[in-house]
């Protein structure tokens, strides 16, 4: 390892120059007006892996965004690793309250800002960097590699399960590691067990068939956006504890390694507000480690309604709108979970509106054995 540590600080620049080539592509996968970057980040992937000796690299084409697949043999007696990664990025919207371009990476007090750099661009480069080095120094691997790397990852994935159901035997390994968790900090590596699965959803609410004059109707006309607000407002406590009914039935408690592991994380409290600019959380008695890795949440991610251009218009909006994730926990059932959102909300309806609920995804958690040899 000592030969592949040198090599790895002799070519810390290089490394640092290809990813921020990395990071200039604009792979937003959600915007159909970033299409033709999201493909050119995936032809750059596969013309780069090709370049450090990954020669079995191929762009599969999918209904939406390219999948770049590669593989590298060593013998068949050695285990056959797959990682995951995906190299499309969320939106860098707004873009006034970036200090510099989203898409072109800056370095500011040892930290790299570009859009992508921590989900997923940074991570899966890790990987790639580290196989690059084994093969520069000792010309082979340890282990057998395959890589998958698709470009659809944030808006859910929609053309992966088609590509695995098709290519099993092209995805065959003995374990697989995702290039897309974190780190405790930046001097505590850590090995995720256990990812959050996700139902997302978004509420329409619909008052009037078309915008009306607040002078003339208000106090006789409910209004969507208020409409909207109560039922968001009910979704949780003041606690932050999710009222869905159920919400919480299949939680399991931590097991003893569970537990141990939690308290062995040096999470700084204080830090992380001072970070922040915040001198509070969500409620003072709040346990972070265990609500972070072990309770699932619930979030509203965007409210639209009314008039937000400058100025004044008085009216009562026809439709407001609001979108809304919840990160699941092992054992509980997205269906499940979206099934008894829905019946929730209805119930919240006030008088005057209709309310129409869109699911947009819904991801089973995962949990990992940490008894394998893995």
């Amino acid at each position: 390892m000592q030969d592949i540590n040198q090599f790895l600080q002799s070519n810390k620049q290089q490394a640092l120059t290809e990813l921020q080539t990395l990071l200039g592509f604009q792979s937003v996968s959600t915007d159909f007006k970033f299409k033709q970057s999201v493909t050119d980040c995936a032809v750059y992937l596969v013309d780069y892996l090709k370049s450090i000796g990954l020669l079995s690299t191929q762009l599969y084409q999918t209904a939406g965004h390219p999948i770049v697949y590669s593989h590298y043999h060593v013998d068949d007696q050695l285990p056959t690793l797959l990682i995951y990664g995906h190299y499309d990025v969320q939106p860098a919207d707004p873009y006034n309250l970036w200090d510099s371009d989203p898409f072109t990476a800056t370095i500011r007090n040892g930290y790299i800002y570009a859009r992508g750099v921590s989900d997923d661009k940074g991570q899966f480069f890790c990987h790639i960097k580290a196989i690059e080095a084994w093969l520069k120094v000792n010309k082979t691997l340890p282990v057998n590699i395959k890589l998958l790397i698709e470009g659809e990852e944030e808006i859910g994935s929609p053309h992966l399960a088609q590509f695995i159901q098709e290519h099993k035997d092209l995805l065959a390994a003995d374990v697989a590691v995702i290039s897309d968790t974190p780190m405790i900090n930046k001097d505590q590596p850590a090995l995720c067990y256990s990812l959050r699965g996700m139902v997302y959803a978004e509420l329409f609410v619909t008052g009037p068939n078309r915008d009306l004059h607040s002078g003339q109707y208000g106090g006789i006309i409910q209004n969507p956006i208020q409409a909207l607000t109560t039922i968001v407002s009910k979704l949780k406590d003041d606690q932050d504890k999710v009222l869905i009914p159920g919400f919480y039935e299949s939680v399991s408690q931590p097991t003893v390694l569970e537990q141990q592991s939690l308290n062995q994380l040096a999470v700084q409290p204080n830090e992380i507000l001072t970070n922040l600019g915040l001198t509070e959380f969500v409620h003072g008695s709040i346990d972070i480690n265990k609500q972070l890795w072990l309770q699932p949440t619930l979030d509203c991610n965007g409210i639209v309604g009314g008039y937000i251009n400058p100025g004044a218009k008085t009216i009562i909006p026809s439709q407001a709108s609001a979108k809304i994730s919840m990160r699941l926990v092992a054992n509980q059932d997205p269906a499940d979970i979206f099934d008894r959102f829905n019946r929730y909300v209805q119930s919240l309806v006030p008088a005057g509106v209709k309310l129409k609920v869109k699911c947009h995804t819904l991801a089973a958690p995962a949990k990992m054995n940490t008894q394998s040899r893995y």
